[in-house]
């Protein structure tokens, strides 16, 4: 069966023929449209509940997480107005949602594993087939690529969006500098947890076709893009893909002693030789990730 865009139905092209989940050790194929760009994983496991596990949710961005939390409220708040209905999709352990809450909004999210947003007194529901009601504020933070129909996602939030209400989107840039240079090894691939990989003219034209006008974009998340840098070379380096991240994250990894401690050494020091490279993407507009702001109906 011939394998076509889910976002615009064109033809798809081989990218990386060979993408190994860090996880695992599976290999996955990551296919290319060549009409917007969309990369595809390939094949789509059935069950991807087995590719998360216990430590995936929570704590994500570990000692990082108050800036992510600040970040999000920069870019929301100044621009959507009085504190309205937000729905978070793909909400996780429910940290924006409560700073949303904090900040006077009434939240919704979902989640497919929503136990520990429950926990936190959020309503959170598993699909969002069963989020009722109209939303000022749309959220979606590095979700959209794990959805296994990102053009039926968006094009259902549209209908709960209010018009003139707005969505955020944050993905991996996979047409930015560091996707370009680190090709397979490029730590925010992440197959089979990312089954899609968005550039800036494939999600433009997914907001597009969902009724949606793009008002606001922008080119880096400094700490995500920062690792992205540091840890993509490690995988170029060392055998075990992503101790660095692991490690500083509070998640298993099957590597030594020894892997780890060149991991944190090498992994200092290619956090600070990045640098430099965290303006250029952003002033290229090709950083390691990607955020878009639109409103519904262009008001």
């Amino acid at each position: 069966m011939t394998q076509v865009c889910n976002n615009c139905g064109g033809p798809l092209r081989t990218r990386y023929p060979h993408v190994l989940d860090p996880q695992t050790r599976e290999t996955f194929e990551i296919a290319a449209c060549e009409r917007c760009g969309l990369g595809h994983t390939l094949p789509q496991p059935d069950d991807l509940g087995r590719y998360y596990g216990p430590s995936y949710h929570g704590g994500r961005h570990g000692f990082t997480a108050r800036y992510c939390l600040w970040r999000r409220e920069r870019f929301v708040f100044p621009r959507t107005g009085p504190a309205g209905r937000l729905l978070d999709v793909g909400c996780g352990d429910g940290s924006w949602l409560l700073t949303a809450r904090d900040h006077g909004w009434q939240t919704v999210g979902t989640e497919l594993a929503p136990k520990l947003a429950r926990e936190n007194g959020l309503e959170v529901y598993e699909t969002l087939d069963e989020v009722k009601g109209e939303f000022d504020v749309a959220t979606m933070w590095h979700s959209l690529e794990h959805m296994r129909d990102p053009h039926a996602t968006v094009a259902k939030v549209a209908t709960l969006t209010r018009p003139g209400g707005w969505i955020f989107i944050a993905v991996p840039d996979a047409e930015g500098l560091q996707a370009q240079l680190f090709g397979e090894k490029w730590f925010h691939l992440d197959v089979p947890r990312h089954l899609f990989h968005f550039g800036a003219r494939s999600l433009r034209q997914l907001l597009l076709g969902a009724g949606y006008s793009v008002q606001h974009v922008w080119h880096q998340e400094l700490e995500l893009d920062l690792f992205g840098w540091a840890q993509s070379a490690l995988n170029v380096l060392l055998p075990d893909p992503n101790v660095f991240f692991y490690r500083l994250t509070g998640r298993p990894t099957p590597a030594g002693a020894g892997q780890v401690a060149a991991s944190f050494a090498l992994g200092s020091a290619f956090s600070a030789a990045a640098i430099p490279a965290l303006p250029a993407g952003a002033l290229t507009g090709r950083g390691g990730t990607l955020v878009m702001a639109a409103t519904k109906g262009g008001a």
